[in-house]
């Protein structure tokens, strides 16, 4: 009994159609193996350097030489003092009695201190027993006849100059007032000024210390102030 293949079941009838799909298949695989890309390896930057050996020079031991000890140095002896007991009488002793005889003449000075007259006359004392005075009164009297007699002088008032100008001067054993100076400076025009009020004073009674007249010094200010 023969057996009968279908149509449809005959492999024979695809073999074309089979060879045509395997080479699409094949030449799909090897455009896809050229497309294939593959990245670059980096490469280790740190591994390509070569580590530089680097000898270690060792210092040279040195030993401290040990220097022999200086020889102290040799004390010549000059003179051999003899130490004796305090019972040993000493026959070079020497007596003060020995150094001064009959015709040894020894002075006595005494110190007189000398002040010169004039030396003396030229002190000038700050505070006395009886205190110079002006007109009756004291320094603050002075003070304010100082004031009603400064006038403004006119530079320093057009600058708008003002401030207390310090004056020194001294009371002499006569009365008159001398060295008249500028202890603190604000203006030359108000130190001229103040300056010259004092300069015109009138005498003083003066100052007495031990019931003679001295030389007396005072300070005043002389205030400068714009209305």
């Amino acid at each position: 009994m023969n057996t009968k293949k279908s149509e449809k079941a005959d492999l024979e009838n695809k073999k074309t159609t089979f060879l045509q799909l395997g080479l699409v298949v094949t030449i799909a695989l090897i455009l896809i193996a050229f497309e294939w890309t593959t990245t670059d390896r980096k490469e280790n930057v740190f591994a390509t350097i070569q580590e530089e050996i680097i000898e270690e020079e060792q210092a040279p031991i040195t030993e401290e030489q040990e220097q022999p000890p200086e020889a102290p140095p040799e004390v010549n002896v000059t003179d051999i003092f003899e130490i004796v007991d305090n019972d040993v009488n000493i026959e070079n002793e020497i007596l003060f009695s020995d150094l001064v005889t009959e015709d040894t003449q020894v002075a006595m000075y005494t110190w007189n201190p000398v002040v010169d007259e004039e030396e003396k006359e030229d002190d000038v004392f700050m505070i006395v027993e009886d205190m110079p005075t002006f007109r009756g009164g004291d320094v603050q009297r002075f003070s304010n006849w100082v004031k009603e007699r400064v006038k403004y002088p006119q530079i320093a008032q057009e600058n708008g100059i003002q401030g207390k100008v310090f004056i020194g001067f001294i009371v002499e054993p006569d009365g008159s007032v001398s060295n008249v100076t500028v202890l603190r400076s604000v203006d030359k025009s108000l130190d001229d000024e103040a300056v010259r009020v004092v300069q015109s004073s009138p005498r003083w009674n003066p100052g007495k210390q031990r019931g003679q007249p001295v030389r007396v010094r005072f300070s005043i200010t002389v205030n400068f102030q714009l209305q």
